[in-house]
């Protein structure tokens, strides 16, 4: 497994990941209309490409199919981290998370965030993050679940390079 940096073209097979990840990992924490409202059919293709190219998140490549993403901004805010519903607890996710570490480190941050779903709360929680309050984000309508997640840095987050 290689983590690289977003590169242009990779659009497509992120919003793969994104949709899979949600309609098939979320689908044990939400109802199908919540899984609709946040991850629908209709999703504007032109938002999405605009999105992903302003967050430039690292990219979880096998071979030559991408995985998994996960970004983390220079306020230490984690947008996007998704790993594909076809490829759940293969350690993507550790490893994306440890590229975020690894990058949050060198830019001197002291803590990450994070809008956390309640599928992905306790792989965040196994990391360290604690839960900061609990939010109900409305989608199309539709009321979700997350949880707003800090995790406070020290020098024994930095990671070795991968």
């Amino acid at each position: 497994m290689e983590i690289r940096r977003f590169r242009l073209g990779d659009e497509k097979e992120l919003l793969r990941v994104h949709i899979s990840a949600i309609h098939i990992l979320s689908s044990r924490d939400y109802t199908p209309e919540q899984i609709e409202a946040w991850a629908p059919a209709d999703l504007d293709a032109d938002l999405w490409v605009n999105r992903v190219r302003e967050i430039r998140p690292f990219v979880a490549e096998i071979g030559n199919d991408i995985v998994g993403y996960a970004d983390v901004q220079q306020d230490g805010y984690i947008d996007q981290f998704f790993v594909s519903g076809t490829h759940a607890r293969q350690g993507i996710g550790t490893r994306l998370m440890a590229r975020i570490h690894d990058e949050a480190m060198s830019l001197g941050l002291t803590e990450l965030t994070s809008d956390v779903s309640k599928t992905a709360e306790p792989f965040f929680a196994l990391h360290g993050f604690q839960v900061v309050e609990r939010r109900f984000p409305i989608r199309r309508g539709v009321t979700l679940q997350n949880a707003f997640m800090r995790k406070v840095l020290t020098h024994a987050d930095r990671v070795a390079p991968l």
